[in-house]
């Protein structure tokens, strides 16, 4: 498994797929353009900073080794590694590679024929912290332990080093000079981190030695102790660091998880953390109660759902004549309150934290399968494509913020590296017509004749899939099971009765009606919370429940209050039923409506009717159904959210889509790795080195010798010899300029065979002390750790007049 496809498994949880974020090549500062958003870190000079300080900054997990080229490596090794080890190229605002002056004074290509050189030449005070100076025997071990001849060497990536000849020293013992067998563009990708020789200069200290611990760093920090219990790990100012010293004393990573970190922050755990949608909705909200006391009932939170019929029925059961279901409900009441007190007093701590926020880089992108089914015709995959709003679908995360809401034009880069071109024209933009000329050339029509019922998959894969789901409960209409949702069928719930308040303390902070309500500046990463919660009948009826105990004599009457209440929505939902049933599509002909009632016995059967398709395109007996599969979880709203509007406009076409919503441990490797899918969301992180890093993701999948296909990471499925042509002529072109071109010809091919379409840049959130300067949302660029500080207090009027 490949350290890309390892950190896939990791992020994809929250639909995120992950590559190595890595800096790219290039010399024209215009190619690319601007970069869609700046970072927001509070930019600070080094002299308002104070010079000391612990700063406690949220990680998803300790990492389980600090070796970032180990299959088990993840983001805080990746942080770790960046903040103590030796960084050769760095990525800037524009997520572009520069050349690191700590470590280099400079690198470049001096000889391309008969074979590429590379020339560094090392800071000469640059120096480990065993006051080893830095050097070729570095770049030798590490060179040695990659290039994939030695299989001792447990490895989980080998690109660029695969292709070096040899490693010498320069004319002195601060040059190193790399000659490669084959030329390499991305070259500047290598040795960075760059581990000591103590590290990599044996197979044991490879595997084992670097798990734990690093002894010998080269950074504005050192590592300092790694304490699983209360899961930190600390780094500690680098007394060698030749370089202008880090302003912290310490700065410590904190494995919270991300639903728990809101309640860390309000603790005082954490002084810096990237948040979801929901802990950046409670930041907000508690930004616009600023006033309100602490510990008192806001108009969110636990127990802001509760009706005024729930509330007088829990009441009524707590003092009532039933001893034991009296003293159970006054406990629930009692932890209710407790929730209550909890999530005021947090609301009122996270009044002194700000949000900042850029754009990740990262797009989030539509897949389609093209293995099977509808999606295998490359002429549908173009139609679902052109059916796509793509700058609605981007509004929808990012116009809430105030962010740029221009769908990603491009495959391989993001605006503002080098690589990005909008080669989206390749495909063409949204045209309806289009789409169902494309359609109607691929065999689909409306009002065919169907030998399957509505939901059935076209294509071989139907019967596979048929009655089956992720859940315990079967899939399919009318089986009750809320993870399978038909776009164009009524799932039923506007008609339900209300359900019953969610319990106090499970309030996530993801409170939808008051989005409208937020301050200009204080709104959320735009993703928003689920329809359902959204939808006008959710935002009813939130009363605080009953207030202190009524007289004992009137429990009667307030419990037979209840119950009427009851038993009228109770009615109230047949009603509502009955009229929704009639607010839904034209029923297919044929077809008859799940509520439909049935003919009086007298009355003579109806002729049999030809069951058609209607609305809803058809092929060879079966309806246009694509599985949509999005993941669950918390975190996941905006892709549920796009999803859902997706399946609108495909609808638009006549095409069905069945929304499955699946745990998040399932999605990746149950059904994006496994291909049990039509279509899907999830994100790739950007790469600065697209001819390197980028081709593993759209490489044409080979057949192996059991008949399956080997896809690396293209898990669309799609591929052509010539894209694959295009990245292996650009990874080995040394021309800048040429290289890209070939990458930009590449994109066109990618966008041309519509196996995935780019949407929107993903949004970053960073809830962060104010006073915290040089940190927060970095966007495409690289931290420097050495400058992230606690900004100094304004001096005195009374001292500045001294002054």
């Amino acid at each position: 498994m490949t350290q890309r496809r390892r950190r896939s498994l990791a992020l994809l949880t929250s639909g995120v797929l992950a590559l190595p974020l890595l800096a790219g090549c290039g010399a024209g500062e215009d190619d690319g353009g601007p970069a869609a958003a700046g970072q927001d870190i509070a930019t600070t000079a080094r002299d308002r900073v104070v010079d000391g300080g612990v700063l406690r900054w949220a990680v998803d997990n300790l990492p389980d080794t600090l070796n970032t080229f180990q299959a088990d490596a993840d983001a805080a090794t990746g942080r770790i590694a960046g903040a103590v080890l030796p960084q050769l190229f760095v990525m800037d605002a524009k997520g572009r590679p520069v050349v690191n002056p700590d470590y280099l004074e400079k690198a470049e290509v001096t000889e391309r024929e008969p074979k590429q050189v590379v020339l560094y030449k090392l800071n000469q005070q640059a120096v480990w912290s065993d006051g080893r100076e830095i050097g070729a025997a570095d770049f030798v071990a590490q060179w040695r332990a990659l290039n994939g001849k030695d299989s001792a060497y447990w490895t989980a990536r080998n690109a660029g080093y695969e292709r070096i000849e040899k490693i010498e020293r320069g004319k002195t013992d601060l040059e190193v000079k790399v000659t490669f067998a084959k030329p390499y563009a991305d070259w500047r990708s290598l040795f960075s981190p760059l581990y000591p020789k103590q590290v990599t200069g044996t197979p044991e200290a490879f595997n084992e030695g670097a798990r734990g611990a690093l002894k010998v760093t080269a950074g504005p920090f050192n590592l300092g102790a790694v304490d699983k219990k209360t899961g930190t790990v600390a780094l500690t100012r680098n007394a060698r660091w030749w370089g202008r010293p880090a302003k912290l004393d310490t700065l410590v990573l904190t494995a919270v998880p991300r639903a728990e970190r809101p309640a860390a922050l309000a603790a005082g755990r954490l002084d810096m953390a990237e948040l979801d949608r929901a802990g950046a909705d409670r930041i907000a909200l508690a930004l616009r109660d600023g006033g309100r006391a602490s510990g008192a009932k806001g108009a969110h939170g636990p127990g802001t759902s509760v009706t005024a019929a729930q509330a007088t029925l829990s009441w009524a059961v707590a003092y009532g004549q039933d001893e034991s279901k009296a003293a159970a409900e006054q406990e629930t009441r009692r932890k209710d309150a407790e929730a209550v007190r909890k999530y005021a007093d947090e609301q009122a701590a996270l009044r002194t934290f700000t949000v900042r926020k850029s754009l990740e880089p990262a797009y989030t992108q539509l897949a389609m399968n093209g293995s099977t089914g509808p999606l295998a015709d490359e002429r549908v995959r173009r139609a679902v494509a052109r059916a796509l709003d793509r700058k609605a679908l981007a509004e929808i995360v990012l116009k809430p913020l105030g962010l740029p809401a221009k769908p990603v034009g491009s495959h391989l880069a993001l605006a503002g590296q080098r690589a990005y071109a909008d080669n989206s024209d390749a495909l063409g933009g949204q045209d309806t017509q289009a789409a169902q000329a494309l359609l109607a050339d691929a065999g689909w029509r409306q009002g065919g004749k169907l030998t399957a019922p509505l939901g059935t998959k076209a294509g071989p894969e139907s019967d596979k899939t048929a009655g089956q789901d992720d859940g315990k409960t079967p899939s399919g209409p009318g089986t009750g099971n809320d993870g399978l949702y038909i776009v164009g069928q009524d799932d039923g719930k506007a008609g339900d009765a209300k359900a019953p308040a969610r319990p106090a303390g499970d309030h996530d902070g993801s409170d939808g009606d008051h989005e409208e309500d937020l301050p200009e500046g204080r709104l959320p990463d735009g993703e928003i919370v689920d329809a359902d919660a959204a939808a006008p009948e959710a935002r009813e009826g939130r009363l605080s429940p009953a207030p202190a105990p009524f007289a004992a004599a009137q429990e009667t009457t307030l419990l037979g209050q209840a119950q009427a209440q009851a038993r009228a929505r109770e009615e109230a939902g047949t009603e509502d039923q009955a009229q929704d049933d009639g607010k839904r599509g034209p029923t297919l002909a044929g077809e008859e409506g799940e509520d439909d009632k049935e003919p009086a016995k007298a009355s003579p059967a109806p002729a049999k009717q030809a069951h058609t398709s209607g609305s809803v395109l058809a092929k060879d007996g079966k309806p246009l159904t694509l599985r949509f599969v999005l993941p669950s979880g918390p975190g996941s709203e905006a892709l549920r959210a796009v999803g859902e509007r997706i399946s609108q406009m495909l609808r638009k076409l006549g095409v069905n889509t069945e929304l499955t919503k699946v745990a998040d441990d399932s999605f990746f490797k149950d059904h994006i790795a496994s291909g049990q899918y039509d279509l899907a969301l999830y994100s790739w992180p950007a790469t600065a080195y697209p001819a390197t890093d980028a081709r593993p993701i759209f490489a044409k999948p080979e057949p192996a010798a059991d008949g399956s296909l080997l896809v690396e990471q293209n898990y669309t499925r799609v591929g052509t010899d010539h894209i694959d042509q295009l990245f292996d002529q650009a990874v080995g072109e040394l021309d800048e300029d040429q290289s890209r071109e070939l990458m930009r010809k590449a994109d066109a091919r990618i966008w041309a065979a519509a196996g995935s379409v780019p949407l929107y840049q993903r949004p970053e959130l960073v809830a962060v002390k104010p006073n915290l300067v040089n940190a927060g949302a970095f966007g495409l660029g690289a931290p420097r750790f050495q400058d992230i500080g606690w900004k100094k207090a304004a001096p005195a009027k009374g001292d500045e007049k001294r002054k």
